[in-house]
């Protein structure tokens, strides 16, 4: 076990009252990793595996107050950005973390694994402030169509409209593609500004137990990167502790279930540890 402390990671980001998601999927996924979890949250939300009932944001104010709480004392080695809740939110993040030297997340959460919508359309207006500042984004499928203003897009164009969006924000962008057409495998795309292109592919699990990857998978990337881990390592590594979660469900609940972030404590430990 190494002696250096743990690398600190802010998660800016709405709750999940299931544990399913959001922050407590953040904290999870961090702790599993190696590293040391604050928050800052954006919105609470009631919700469980079958949906979410309601959606309370917190003031913008507010949220700003958590980050600077954070950073001005424990600081931070990486952020990870989820749920804003306004677009007040996005703007206000936008202009505090400007000047953050760390890697920045951003998962442009819009809609939930149930099919909840989780920001209006004026609030993913305010997603492109913070794109000009993230290291990385993590759109799924249906959040790179609207990103990138390309309608509805077969798998082959997943590529092209990932290095447009990434062109046009100086910001790498992980296309997910777990709601590809593939009923085989889940191939993740890679693009870069400079038009660099990498792709990544697993087994699609024939499971219903699915709530939370999202936030999952960006928590585990700003993790490692936060462990000073190369981006593309930081990539592969993030992707097997959230296959593995996927794998070790515990199969609660009537809908879309959590993952069991628990069950891969060993992975996590095995993995993070920083490369010379």
């Amino acid at each position: 076990m190494s002696d250096a402390p743990p690398p600190r990671i802010l998660s800016i980001a709405g709750s999940d009252s299931s544990g399913g998601a959001g922050i407590q999927a953040d904290i999870k996924t961090i702790t599993m990793l190696g590293g040391y979890a604050m928050t800052a949250l954006t919105a609470i939300t009631a919700q469980n595996t079958r949906g979410v009932q309601g959606v309370e944001a917190l003031p913008p104010h507010f949220v700003l107050d958590q980050v600077a709480s954070c950073l001005s004392d424990i600081g931070a080695d990486a952020i990870k950005i989820g749920m804003l809740g306004s677009p007040e939110t996005a703007r206000l993040l936008a202009e505090r973390l400007d000047t953050f030297a760390g890697p920045i997340v951003f998962d442009p959460v819009m809609v939930a694994t149930s099919g909840s919508v989780l920001a209006d359309d004026e609030t993913i207006a305010g997603f492109a402030a913070l794109m000009d500042i993230a290291t990385i984004v993590t759109p799924n499928k249906p959040e790179l169509e609207i990103l990138a203003g390309r309608g509805p897009l077969a798998d082959d164009g997943m590529f092209d409209a990932a290095h447009a969006l990434a062109e046009r924000h100086g910001v790498q962008v992980l296309a997910k593609g777990g709601h590809g057409g593939d009923e085989t495998q889940v191939v993740d795309r890679i693009a870069s500004p400079s038009g660099k292109f990498a792709s990544f592919a697993h087994t699609r699990l024939d499971t219903r137990h699915t709530h939370g990857t999202g936030c999952t998978l960006s928590a585990a990337l700003a993790t490692l990167l936060g462990h000073r881990q190369p981006l593309t390592h930081a990539i592969r590594i993030a992707r097997a502790f959230t296959y593995a979660a996927i794998e070790n469900a515990p199969g609660f609940g009537d809908g879309s279930g959590p993952l069991g972030h628990q069950a891969v404590r060993n992975r996590g430990e095995r993995d993070q540890q920083p490369r010379s």
